[in-house]
């Protein structure tokens, strides 16, 4: 992939090159962050339970033992064992990290306790950081986590003594020469919004969680602020899976240099291929609207099957059908894609929007193009894909910026979009046409007591384009573009008036 020096998407600060910054452990991470977090200052992760934050800061520590750097968790809330547990549900091996455990333990309150145990209630903050700050003579790591700061806030009990002892720890591991994880999971009082200890920290990265109606969580982060570096700012989609955390960076369009050359993107059908003056241009967004039924979603399987017979990368995104209903359509009109989807040439995934953030989806087409040299991409249909998910109220401008990317990147995209209706006026709950730069109308029409489809193109940027109205066929092992219907006026309004010569009706299909 090919990538500008430009600015545009990062933060305005000029970046320090000498500054040596260490890796998350989480490769979407790191891109926000430009290469990593920049070595031997204090960050503050923010947010509620069951944002991953724990799961973060474990990637952090087995990141730094992967490259020979000691690490150390400080728990205040969490016990080894819980810390254990989270790890073996990844397949990790924490062994090799120090974990210092300050929580009560009901069961071992004696001398010999492996682990030494305080009690809010009972030790003052400074007590409790001495004990902490011996932990750390002993290991000398590198690498240090504390969770969580709600317990440092109930044990100072006063705003000020906490600032001074996080400001104290702050100078102390600087001396050091530590990178330091506070995790925050909001849940003390006068936490929600602690912006004094947000000044301290030289960056802050918040995880949140979105409840949906209906699906899985959405779970985002920003990075708030990172002091004298560049990175990724706005929202950016992450998912928790096993093995961890999977960052999804926010699609940027400008960053990606254009490579003006276009070719012309063929659909195996000659009439089809005149009606557009030649075919699509690669590089460029289609849009094929229409009531449901009438052959978007098969001319889009046609021109993704005769790009894979070309042996150029298609992917073929399903939001509606399911795969084995739109492979068994494709093969009862003549197009069968068992072969090119044995060889991945061509691609079909099903989609549950429910499953899915917007973020994941972008990163998935994302890598194919990097990867696999992708040439078409079909969404099938807008309906399925933007209904699917009706609080993400940003969801068109996510998707100008996919667009975009893949215009630059000489990738043709193929949209699907069903109109209400099938006869007469009809509507769209969602308008994604000013995105596309080709549009293409289909429309049922009525004729000698038959529903026939028709088919023509509303608008092509990219070049001309016939004006003309043709009738699509669709048959058993046959898809067929026709000729001009020339004797026939009304066919968009779908009860056409024929006005060909008397005597000489034809069928349209013919």
């Amino acid at each position: 992939m090919k990538t500008t020096d430009t600015n545009s998407n990062l933060s305005s600060i000029s970046p320090d090159n000498s500054e040596i910054r260490l890796s998350t452990g989480v490769q979407g991470l790191d891109d926000i962050l430009s290469g990593g977090l920049p070595r031997g200052h204090l960050y503050m992760v923010e947010g509620d339970p069951g944002t991953g934050k724990t799961t973060l800061a474990l990637q952090f520590l087995l990141e730094g033992s992967r490259v020979k750097e000691k690490g150390i968790y400080v728990t205040l809330s969490e016990s080894k064992l819980e810390l254990e547990q989270v790890a073996r549900s990844h397949g990790w091996d924490i062994s090799n990290i120090s974990i210092y455990e300050m929580v009560p333990d009901d069961e071992d309150l004696s001398a010999e306790a492996q682990y030494t145990v305080f009690h809010p209630s009972e030790v003052e903050l400074a007590d409790t950081i001495t004990s902490i700050l011996k932990q750390i003579e002993t290991v000398d790591p590198q690498r240090v986590v504390f969770d969580s700061l709600s317990e440092f806030r109930m044990l100072a009990r006063d705003p000020l003594k906490y600032r001074r002892q996080i400001l104290a720890l702050k100078r102390y591991f600087a001396g050091r020469n530590c990178t330091v994880l506070l995790l925050d999971d909001r849940t003390a009082e006068g936490s929600t919004n602690d912006l004094q200890l947000q000044s301290i920290a030289h960056g802050v990265i918040k995880m949140q969680s979105l409840e949906r109606d209906f699906g899985i969580k959405r779970r985002r982060l920003e990075v708030h602020k990172l002091r004298g570096s560049h990175f990724r700012e706005g929202y950016h989609d992450y998912t928790i899976r096993t093995g961890g955390l999977a960052v999804y960076p926010r699609l940027i369009a400008s960053e990606h240099t254009p490579d003006v050359e276009r070719e012309q993107v063929l659909s195996g059908l000659t009439e089809l291929d005149d009606l557009l003056r030649g075919g699509l241009d690669s590089g460029t967004s289609s849009l094929l609207i229409g009531p449901a039924g009438c052959g978007k979603s098969t001319i889009s399987m046609q021109y993704a099957y005769t790009s894979a017979m070309r042996g150029e990368k298609s992917v073929f995104f399903t939001f509606d059908e399911s795969k084995r209903t739109l492979i068994d359509r494709a093969k009862n009109l003549g197009i069968d894609p068992t072969k090119l989807i044995e060889n991945k040439s061509l691609e079909i995934h099903q989609i549950d929007p429910a499953e899915l953030s917007p973020g994941e989806f972008v990163s998935r087409i994302r890598r194919m193009v990097d990867e696999e040299n992708l040439r078409i991409v079909v969404i099938d249909s807008m309906n399925g894909f933007l209904n699917a998910m009706p609080h993400e109220q940003f969801l068109a401008l996510q998707l100008h910026e996919l667009l975009a990317y893949l215009a630059q990147q000489r990738v043709t995209t193929i949209l699907t979009l069903a109109q209400h209706g099938f006869i007469g006026a009809m509507n769209t709950t969602v308008d994604v046409s000013y995105l596309a730069d080709t549009v293409i109308y289909f429309r049922y029409f009525e004729n000698a007591g038959a529903i026939r489809q028709a088919i023509s193109v509303l608008k092509k940027r990219s070049g001309s384009h016939e004006r003309t109205i043709r009738e699509l066929i669709l048959e058993k092992n046959s898809i067929r573009v026709g000729p001009p219907l020339k004797d026939f006026e009304g066919l968009l309004s779908g009860t056409p008036t024929y006005v060909g010569e008397i005597g000489k009706v034809s069928d349209p299909g013919e």
